[in-house]
């Protein structure tokens, strides 16, 4: 397994007690495969890709990450292992309004350590994958959303993760655009052999995916249908 959450508890202070938005979940996603997760709001949907990119430490269970366990890391080693394993799709794709949708990706790359070079090639390369070569030097606001989008995307894969996290990437996009991004996403899962979680509300887009599952109260089901 590329990703594994096992028996994870998170808790978070209410008043005088402590709410609890993740029940003892646990959750195995192998390298190139698509895990959606599904459920209402406020069930802990966020609070699962929190835990399993590392920003919340759950209260107990494990996060295993391309056979790391992240259990006593440090702050700093958490930052790399971040950067260096896990991308991370928001559901806003903030990209920085001065920068090109190449330079979106190069960046990500020289925090990293690469070289320039090298870091130029491989924007480039995902870029075209995402089906953006022509407007590699457009800056955001010459962009339309769904491109932001799979600029957002292809930032999230520029330093070859093993784990994909992607959250709600449709919400600003209309149903076409939307299928669209899905596509890509499980697309670039197989061809990338990503670990990919899929946060999404709208079961239209599970049909593709190898695994759903269900987060309700905190509590995880799994296999769900996809239909």
């Amino acid at each position: 397994m590329s990703l594994a959450l096992t028996d994870i508890t998170l808790t978070y202070p209410d008043g005088d007690g402590r709410l609890t938005a993740l029940d003892h979940v646990s959750l195995d996603v192998p390298k190139g495969t698509l895990t959606a997760v599904i459920g209402p709001s406020g069930s802990g949907k966020s609070s699962l890709l929190a835990v399993a990119a590392t920003l919340i430490t759950p209260d107990s269970g494990t996060v295993t990450v391309d056979g790391t366990t992240t259990t006593g890391m440090t702050r700093g080693e958490l930052t790399d292992l971040r950067r260096h394993k896990i991308g991370i799709v928001f559901q806003q794709p903030n990209l920085l309004p001065s920068l090109t949708a190449a330079e979106q990706l190069q960046v990500i790359a020289h925090l990293a350590g690469r070289s320039p070079g090298r870091a130029r090639g491989r924007a480039m390369a995902l870029l075209d994958a995402v089906g953006l070569a022509a407007q590699a030097d457009r800056r955001p606001h010459q962009l339309s959303g769904g491109q932001r989008q799979r600029v957002n995307i292809a930032r999230a894969l520029m330093n070859d993760p093993t784990v994909l996290l992607v959250d709600e990437p449709t919400s600003a996009l209309d149903h076409e655009r939307g299928a669209a991004v899905i596509e890509l996403i499980t697309r670039l899962t197989h061809q990338q052999a990503t670990a990919t979680v899929l946060v999404t509300h709208d079961r239209t887009h599970l049909a593709a995916v190898e695994q759903v599952a269900q987060v309700d109260d905190g509590r995880l089901r799994l296999p769900v249908p996809a239909r």
